[in-house]
């Protein structure tokens, strides 16, 4: 690996307990000296991520990013564990799986005819407080070195709200992380909002438009392609999220393709600050995640999280030494292949 500092930008994906994977990959590049994050961005627990890293670097560097980053999965563990717990033949499987759960049937249940505003009246959210544990928000607010994004839907307008260092309150983090089927709508300025995958998951142009970097390194959980057509009901909805949760990614990728080649064709006059080529890179979860059912991204284990962080340390590990030494040359992902299709 070069010795040359490379500035990016980095894009987290959302996907539930998933983003214990986010956590490995995160854990893996902040060893590296020669990677310097000046943006990130986030939706859901890919905005957990992010707020929880950036406030480790901001009060104490890589190795209190890595430490503040387990504490918050190990409190995300202790507080699900007594309800969203793999049932018998969930472990006897060891995919993660949590359809057997009691606790996850009960939900899967429940949520078909009932709203939070019913069996959740109080919008207990155990994240607030694991949030508040491990994050001062005033004092994130000060953190200039690194600006960070996160994304939430707006309810009533179908619009994403773009939250940024200085508003980026626990009440932002929980409407990028709330899903309707679970939780109540965080209202914030009177305005109401759902977990920010409907609109961006992540939103890659705030990096862009607010900062100088060539290189986007995005952290990708949610499988685009599957091989094969589902079937039972339960695959079926579970795909349907999976789509409407990368509809967003995908437009904006397409976007970055088509203002590269306008700018490469000379169309585009070339500038540093906002038309320039951007390099695309991802550190994608597909091997290791693609197997796992949506019913997973419930099981908040600490076996199974740490297995998950496992995988992504080692993903990011051979990322590292595949396509690292391509940042700021050109791109390592080829969106005209994965989402255009090549004849």
């Amino acid at each position: 690996m070069a010795n040359k500092i490379k500035k990016v930008g980095i894009a987290l994906q959302g996907g539930g307990a998933h983003g214990a994977f986010t956590w490995g990959v995160l854990d893996r590049l902040l060893e590296v000296e020669e990677i310097v994050a000046d943006a990130m961005c986030g939706t859901s627990a890919g905005a957990v991520n992010a707020v929880v890293c950036a406030y480790g670097l901001h009060i104490g560097g890589p190795a209190k990013a890595k430490e503040l980053m387990e504490q918050t999965w190990r409190k995300v563990a202790n507080s699900g564990s007594a309800f969203f717990k793999p049932g018998v033949m969930d472990k006897y499987f060891g995919n993660g799986d949590m359809y057997n759960s009691p606790g996850y049937m009960w939900f899967n249940s429940i949520t078909q005819f009932m709203s939070p505003y019913n069996f959740n009246p109080f919008n207990y959210n155990p994240l607030r407080d694991i949030l508040n544990d491990v994050v001062d928000f005033e004092e994130l607010h000060l953190y200039n070195k690194k600006k960070l994004f996160i994304c939430a839907t707006n309810v009533k307008t179908n619009r994403a709200k773009i939250f940024t260092n200085k508003d980026i309150t626990v009440d932002s983090v929980l409407a990028s992380a709330c899903l309707p089927f679970l939780f109540q709508a965080v209202e914030i300025d009177g305005e109401y909002y759902w977990d920010g995958g409907y609109m961006g998951n992540p939103p890659i142009f705030p990096l862009i438009t607010n900062s100088n970097i060539h290189d986007v390194v995005l952290v990708k959980i949610n499988s685009i392609n599957i091989n094969s057509v589902p079937t039972t009901a339960r695959d079926i909805a579970d795909r349907v999220n999976e789509i409407s949760f990368n509809s967003s990614l995908i437009n904006e990728m397409k976007l970055i393709h088509y203002r590269n080649e306008l700018l490469r064709n000379g169309i585009l006059k070339s500038d540093d600050k906002v038309n320039r080529e951007i390099y695309v890179h991802t550190i994608s979860g597909y091997d290791a995640l693609s197997q796992l059912s949506y019913s997973s991204k419930m099981n908040t284990s600490w076996e199974f999280l740490l297995q998950l962080k496992a995988k992504g340390r080692e993903t990011a590990d051979k990322w590292l030494e595949k396509d690292f030494k391509e940042v700021g040359l050109k791109s390592t992902f080829d969106v005209e292949e994965h989402f255009f299709g090549k004849f």
